[in-house]
């Protein structure tokens, strides 16, 4: 079964997420737990973690179809030990806090070299602190985004991915989230179902489907190989509708979130509907 929906509001707390989610038609949600561009953030209280766990319960939100993302500044790879030691810390603080809100999947950027080591020394460093985090957390998956390979960003590359994976000592509890956007941009084709075809085998060879937890659905603003972040809307970009296709066709894109981060909120469920319906079996498009 697919479980579908978008990166949703948490303004005003955390336990006004699954309302939004529910709100757009969705079965999964992304959310940020904290202000995603500031390194502190007020711990989470008793009243609040309930509160997210009720709304949770009352729209059926079940914790593995939940993707927390962490914060932008944080950078698992950085070549400075005093910033790689702030972003450790702050990496382990999201952890805790998913734990506390008793969901089981953290998204994250896996971190760039800033010109100061080398790749290898880097996807090393963020696999040392992967692992370091798992050491004093017990239950939340680390889900390791690929990157559009933007700047000094590393993990653009299935290669990259694997390298970090081969490194982390409990395999049980690292994952991957595929972002279709992110994948195009740094190069691998998504724009047919022949395209589609390639680039997942490459993935299922290199990665592996057992380590897929998680999608970011988008379609892409700027061309194949451009390594530019830049997300539109499903059908409206440089990818086309027929990778979407795919995708809810495809079983082994089943039981995970699959997420929309796509640039119009207000079509949120107009995209959501369309995908259900593929998934379904339904040929219509919006």
């Amino acid at each position: 079964m697919k479980y579908i929906g978008a990166h949703v509001s948490a303004s005003g707390g955390v336990f006004n997420a699954p309302k939004n989610a529910h709100n757009i038609g969705a079965t999964a949600f992304a959310l940020f737990t904290k202000n995603q561009r500031r390194w502190q953030a007020a711990p989470l209280d008793a009243r609040t973690i309930q509160k997210f766990k009720t709304a949770c319960a009352r729209y059926n939100f079940l914790p593995e179809f939940i993707l927390p993302h962490d914060s932008y500044l944080i950078n698992l790879g950085h070549p400075q030990q005093e910033a790689l030691d702030k972003s450790r810390n702050a990496f382990l603080d999201e952890m805790q806090r998913c734990e506390q809100l008793g969901l089981t999947l953290l998204n994250f950027h896996p971190g760039s070299h800033l010109k100061g080591i080398s790749e290898d020394d880097c996807l090393q460093r963020i696999a040392e602190s992967i692992n370091w985090a798992l050491q004093q957390s017990s239950s939340v998956k680390a889900v390791i985004e690929n990157t559009a390979g933007q700047g000094t960003n590393l993990g653009y590359r299935f290669e990259h991915l694997a390298r970090i994976i081969e490194l982390i000592d409990d395999k049980t509890r690292v994952g991957v989230c595929i972002d279709t956007c992110h994948t195009f941009v740094s190069g691998y084709d998504l724009r047919t179902t022949e395209a589609c075809q390639q680039t997942f085998a490459s993935f299922a060879e290199i990665v592996g489907f057992e380590f897929l937890s998680a999608m970011h659905i988008n379609d892409s603003k700027v061309p194949l190989g451009s390594r530019v972040d830049r997300h539109a809307s499903l059908g409206a970009g440089e990818i086309g509708w027929d990778c979407f296709k795919y995708i809810m066709q495809d079983k082994r894109f089943d039981n995970i979130p699959l997420v929309l981060e796509t640039t119009d909120p207000d079509i949120w469920p107009e995209e959501i509907l369309q995908l259900k319906q593929w998934a379904q079996g339904i040929n219509l498009q919006v």
